[in-house]
């Protein structure tokens, strides 16, 4: 996956000259987790350059480079480190587009390195999806899979309004065989990664191939569990989502942040609105604790599991089918 959003960088930049790379350490050094490598030495330190330690100055720039005809791709080094910036992501990149009555767009990327599994200290791991998801006028995209990393930040690059863009820091050293995509089902688009009669896992991001895992494990017990990679979580494919909920009739919807006001509610409230005469269940939800991010010792309790999504499986009312 880090090879394909280097890839993805690196066409963006060949084929349009006003995409502009810069942060924290993605000059030379490439990046803490190497994703802009090369992009300098190729591009030149006026297109792919380091910042000074400072993430509100960071955004700002970037809002006023993507006022004036650039398309900034901007990274925050870490998603606890981005905190700094929400307030110019808040007042300044989600509503230029309303305040201005859509005179001025602001065509820019926020790559955030996000969620846990590292084993990352305090401020290196964070599931802040809810945060942007909330904020009305930016879209939001976590890409699970190889091919998704590629195309989906050509698009967010492509996009003329502002993409945060979640990479999952465990799935960069993911692996697929996988040719450079043509194109992709685009930014507001979920897929069925899996197919499967008997219930739904709905995921985005990380928790795609925990899914995936419990799925396969279900397989082997006579159980068919289809599997829907939200990809997009703003804009949100009501209509994917729903069509596969209504084909089995029970959802489990997994994801690694906080379930409390989160993006993994608010999928189970769209769902129920619009699917409850269709379910067999009430849809269950497989989420991070309601606690601070934890050490990473204690790491592998918080994040949801295949055992957990199993276990949420098992209690779908199946003595009614």
């Amino acid at each position: 996956m880090a090879q394909a959003l280097n890839r993805a960088l690196r066409d963006a930049m060949a084929e349009d000259e006003s995409v502009l790379v810069f942060g924290e350490d993605v000059g030379p050094l490439g990046g803490v987790f190497r994703i802009t490598d090369g992009l300098t030495e190729t591009f030149g330190a006026n297109r792919c350059f380091d910042t000074p330690l400072a993430e509100s100055g960071i955004m700002g720039m970037a809002v006023g480079l993507a006022m004036n005809g650039m398309r900034p791709v901007v990274e925050m080094q870490f998603d606890a480190f981005a905190y700094p910036a929400f307030e110019q992501v808040v007042s300044h990149v989600a509503k230029m587009r309303n305040r201005t009555r859509g005179r001025v767009t602001l065509p820019m990327v926020i790559r955030i390195p996000y969620a846990g599994g590292i084993g990352g200290v305090e401020h290196h791991c964070d599931s802040s999806e809810s945060y942007y998801a909330h904020t009305p006028g930016l879209h939001v995209v976590a890409p699970a899979t190889v091919a998704d990393a590629y195309t989906l930040l050509r698009e967010a690059i492509a996009s003329p309004d502002p993409v945060v863009f979640l990479e999952p820091k465990k799935l960069y050293w993911s692996k697929e065989e996988v040719e450079i995509p043509a194109g992709g089902p685009g930014i507001g688009r979920a897929v069925v990664r899996r197919e499967g009669a008997d219930a739904t896992l709905i995921a985005y991001g990380p928790s795609v191939p925990v899914a995936m895992a419990a799925a396969e494990i279900a397989a082997q017990e006579g159980r068919g569990l289809q599997v829907v990679d939200v990809r997009s979580i703003v804009p949100f494919d009501d209509e994917t989502v729903c069509r596969a909920v209504r084909s089995t009739g029970r959802a489990v919807v997994v994801a690694e942040a906080s379930g409390f006001a989160s993006v993994s509610s608010e999928i189970v409230a769209r769902v129920t609105e619009r699917c409850f005469h269709s379910l067999a269940a009430p849809i269950r939800r497989v989420a991070g604790f309601d606690i601070p991010y934890p050490p990473p010792k204690l790491e592998h309790y918080h994040l949801p599991g295949v055992d957990r999504v199993l276990d949420a499986v098992d209690d779908l009312q199946w003595e009614d089918a």
